[in-house]
């Protein structure tokens, strides 16, 4: 029995940290999900993209050929196959002596071993306006999102004047900058052939090259092949011309040479990271990582590193990701030999490999040694290893049941390997009882409190800090907290499993979720108590966990200038969070969930999803981008969205959370005893909730919301309005209104009614304010932030006291005008 509960728990003793999704990063976490790795071991991503674009397929993105899915790896999809935490954000530095990530939004991430595949950049800034003007190849989601700005805004002028002209340049005639080109050209043609019968005549690329020939590096047959391709295609090539300044319009050249373009791209030589230069990490001369041929580092032996930003300096390479590509397998295999303490094996990478370059999105020049050739078979057989390399990444096999959870157990590793550990033995028994045991050591708690209060912002000037007797400085039993004179205290409390990796976001996320309840009754808040439960681990891997999230909390805090008084820790399978919140309120501003009155307009803060949303992503089915967009939306207090209505005359506030907003609105229907009306076009969805709820992938709770809420709707049949009158009249309830659908045709299954049952964490506020606020409530919601703040629908009438109500919530789905600010 006490193998099994061992086995179940296995402390946390070693911290493998990867920085960067690039495609060695990429292999190595799909490998990490495919075999057996170490259950002490916590792996951790720490990446500023959620989809990592994948080089192979970029030049035909750009030429429109492949979509964004199909050309970038998901990289929260991946860490989840993974069981790896993904962290969002961007490395700026390094502590190497302290073994710590600095992170430009994060408070520092302690590695034992360290990987690094963050890639590199164009070299630029040397000439004038070019940082300013010019568009780097990277990173590639700013190069992708100006491309299409640009595309858009040429469209709008070609719908004005068919005879529109695009003129782009590309300065840097390497293999990166003429696949630019050609896929570049390729698009323009295909955009202004919607409008005009001249497009060739109209689109005007060129390259800027400073050596003789363009695709340098490649052999003299591929080059020749690429310069006959541009002068086929008319891009003008400007050979041995060195760029010497850029204009918001113009490419000026050493040799006297002006180039009007409407957009400059940039295609030079790599560059390293600047951070890397204080990092006291062993670089080459041009800047970037020193590697051996077992990928680690020359200076740091339990730091690695791969791809574009570094240079194995017995095997120089080009930057190209085909070599990234294959550093991908050893690297996985020599970093689960520095965490078991096995001897690392050597790599060499091969000397020839296949070259392939896009022309188009229909032929390819294929090249190997000196030979090339350019054919349509070459553009398909590059399809071909792209595809079948990027469903490695979407196309993950089944796993057993344990597989889709956050926590699922690896496989074990030796005794051995865990008496490695000097802490493992003093802090981590094999049996954790639930006593005394059960408690964060007294010193991991210390140090982690005594970091995070030397770096929070300092609460000396926040409003009642006199009020706390007990607290805030040293340690007591119980927090001590005077009233205010003629106010009412409003206590609650919430506790949840953390459904995000990242410790301190999610220290952030449970702030905003437990104080809503304080900012919903119109409250004030003033101080909270944590509740926290930390995985089992050594003191350190339990201290930096702690840190993490105290960090996130008192971020959180300090924005809602709300002290943290004191709390509890204890130590479990898994993390979680909650907060006893501490709040007052004026006796004569109080709001309850009785306050609802007939004519009023229901306004709704965010978009609804969340529940669904973490349901697929907990299936592998959720996109990235949709979970990071969820992610924001939960990271936004309500604090400010409860004083705006406030000013707005709200009589009526609740904060949808777990019982979703049927349930929660029915608790505000029935305490008042009235009916109301909602419009579901009107209800926002955050990104990817309606395809979840398409594909009928809920939360756990959404069926009991469903069965609790669903007899006291009926579907509206003939009312021809939202509500009242007085609501009628307001600029953005006319945009609703059109005449109800009838019983059968409301589909009961369809994502907008299945969203009303949809359990929420940190979701918006639901109010009732006045009809006539409504457009003003909404315009001042938006410019505080709340975008997706909507006027949902009405309070329709008054049931009298003798008067049954079984029904009290009706149901319309009304068309919306294209125009609509609701659409």
């Amino acid at each position: 029995m006490q193998a099994d509960v061992f086995a179940a728990h296995t402390p946390i003793t070693h911290s493998l940290v990867l920085v960067g999704g690039g495609h060695s990063h990429a292999l190595v976490l799909r490998k990490m999900a495919m075999k057996a790795w170490p259950t002490n071991v916590q792996l951790t991503l720490i990446t500023n993209l959620v989809d990592t674009p994948y080089s192979g397929m970029l030049p035909c993105h750009i030429a429109g050929l492949y979509d964004f899915d199909t050309a970038h790896i998901d990289l929260r999809s991946l860490t989840r196959f993974a069981n790896c935490h993904l962290v969002i954000d961007q490395m700026i530095g390094l502590d190497s002596t302290r073994q710590k990530v600095i992170c430009q939004n994060h408070p520092p991430i302690a590695y034992d071993t360290l990987s690094i595949d963050v890639g590199s950049t164009p070299t630029k800034s040397q000439v004038p306006g070019a940082d300013q003007y010019a568009i780097p190849a990277k990173p590639v989601p700013s190069l992708l999102q100006a491309w299409k700005s640009y595309l858009e805004s040429l469209e709008k002028a070609l719908i004005q004047n068919p005879k529109t002209t695009a003129t782009i340049g590309i300065v840097g005639g390497g293999v990166g900058g003429v696949e630019m080109a050609f896929a570049m050209q390729v698009r323009l043609w295909q955009l202004v052939e919607k409008y005009s019968q001249a497009a060739k005549q109209q689109i005007r690329v060129h390259i800027f090259q400073r050596g003789k020939h363009l695709a340098k590096g490649r052999n003299r047959l591929t080059q020749w092949m690429v310069e006959k391709m541009c002068k086929e295609r008319e891009i003008q090539m400007h050979t041995r011309e060195t760029v010497c300044e850029v204009t918001e319009t113009t490419v000026r050249c050493e040799s006297g040479l002006v180039v009007t373009c409407d957009r400059t791209f940039w295609v030079t030589n790599a560059s390293a990271p600047s951070w890397l230069k204080d990092s006291a990490l062993s670089l080459t001369s041009d800047g970037f990582i020193a590697i051996d041929d077992t990928l680690q580092t020359l200076s740091h032996p339990n730091i690695f590193a791969a791809g574009d930003v570094a240079t194995m300096v017995n095997h120089k390479r080009p930057k190209a990701g085909v070599f990234a590509v294959r550093q991908g397998p050893p690297l996985y295999e020599n970093l689960k030999c520095q965490v078991t303490h096995q001897p690392l094996m050597p790599f060499k990478p091969q000397s020839r490999y296949l070259n392939i370059i896009d022309t188009d999105t229909e032929k390819s020049i294929a090249s190997w040694g000196p030979f090339a050739v350019h054919a349509k078979w070459c553009r398909a057989w590059k399809d071909s290893i792209d595809q079948k390399f990027m469903r490695l990444f979407s196309d993950f096999p089944d796993m057993p049941l344990a597989a889709n959870k956050r926590d699922r157990p690896r496989a074990s590793i030796s005794p051995s390997s865990h008496s490695s550990s000097p802490n493992l033995s003093a802090t981590s028994p094999q049996m954790h009882c639930a006593g005394c045991g059960s408690k964060v050591g007294n010193q991991t708690l210390k140090r982690a409190l005594n970091r995070v209060r030397a770096e929070a912002a300092s609460n000396s000037d926040w409003p009642h800090r006199n009020n706390i007797y007990t607290g805030l400085d040293q340690p007591d039993d119980a927090a001590i907290v005077q009233i205010p004179a003629g106010k009412l205290a409003v206590h609650t409390v919430d506790q949840f499993s953390a459904l995000v990796d990242d410790p301190f976001i999610f220290g952030q996320i449970c702030v905003n979720h437990c104080l809503s309840d304080l900012f919903a009754m119109g409250a004030t808040s003033h101080n909270v108590l944590a509740i926290a439960t930390i995985p089992y681990g050594n003191s350190n891997k339990q201290e930096e966990i702690l840190y993490q999230l105290l960090s996130g909390t008192m971020l959180a805090l300090a924005k809602a200038k709300t002290f943290l008084v004191g709390g509890h820790t204890t130590e479990g399978t898994e993390l979680s969070l909650g907060f006893s919140c501490n709040g007052w309120i004026d006796p004569e501003r109080t709001w309850r969930k009785n306050g609802l009155q007939p004519g009023q307009a229901l306004i709704l803060t965010k978009a609804l999803g969340t529940g669904a949303l973490f349901a697929a992503d907990s299936q592998l089915k959720a996109k990235g981008r949709w979970i990071e967009a969820a992610i924001q939306s939960m990271l936004q207090s309500n604090q400010m969205a409860a004083e705006c209505l406030k000013q707005q005359g709200a009589t009526a506030c609740t904060d949808v959370t777990g019982f979703g907003l049927a349930g929660h609105l029915l608790e505000m229907v029935q305490a008042s005893r009235v009916e109301v009306s909602l419009n579901l076009n009107t209800i926002g969805l955050l990104p990817g909730a309606e395809h979840a709820l398409k594909e009928s992938i809920v939360s756990s709770l959404h069926q009991r919301n469903l069965e609790n809420a669903l007899p006291a709707i009926r579907p509206a049949l003939d009312s021809p309005t939202l509500g009242s009158p007085e609501l009628s009249n307001s600029a953005s309830s006319r945009k609703a209104l059109s005449t109800r659908q009838s019983i059968e045709q409301i589909d009961t299954h369809a994502p907008d009614f299945q969203i009303l049952f949809d359990p929420q964490t940190a979701g918006g506020l639901l109010a009732s304010i006045p009809a006539s606020q409504v457009d003003s409530c909404l315009s001042a919601l938006h410019q505080l932030g709340y975008k997706e703040s909507r006027c949902i629908g009405s309070v329709t009438r008054a049931i009298h006291a003798k008067e049954a109500a079984p029904k009290p919530l009706t149901i319309a789905v009304t068309p919306i005008p294209q125009d609509s600010e609701f659409t």
